[in-house]
């Protein structure tokens, strides 16, 4: 009788163990993979900051436009992962930067 409950026991008990491990793996797996989007996103906005400083530091004025600190301050925006909305208020103002992630 105890080795039927015995096999019973490994037979139940050892696939929902598997699965148990396989999703927690598998959970942890997506949490760095939206940890890892969220800090891509967040260097993308600092680069962008920085780089408008910078432009008034060196030139006296913000950068007009996103294309202005593409060409002459080597920022690269995957346009695929990311939807930058860049408005310049005046030149003597820090514009208003916002970075968006694009849906897939």
């Amino acid at each position: 009788m105890k080795t039927f409950f015995l096999k019973l026991l490994r037979t139940l008990l050892l696939p929902i163990i598997v699965a148990g491990i396989a999703l927690y793996f598998l959970t942890a797996l997506s949490n760095l993979s939206s940890g890892k989007a969220l800090e891509d996103k967040q260097q993308l906005e600092e680069a962008l900051i920085r780089a408008s400083v910078s432009c008034y530091a060196i030139e006296g004025t913000y950068p007009p436009d996103l294309e202005y600190l593409i060409e002459h301050y080597g920022i690269q925006i995957n346009p695929e992962r990311f939807t930058v909305k860049y408005e310049s208020i005046a030149s003597n103002l820090m514009p208003d930067i916002t970075v968006l992630e694009t849906q897939p």
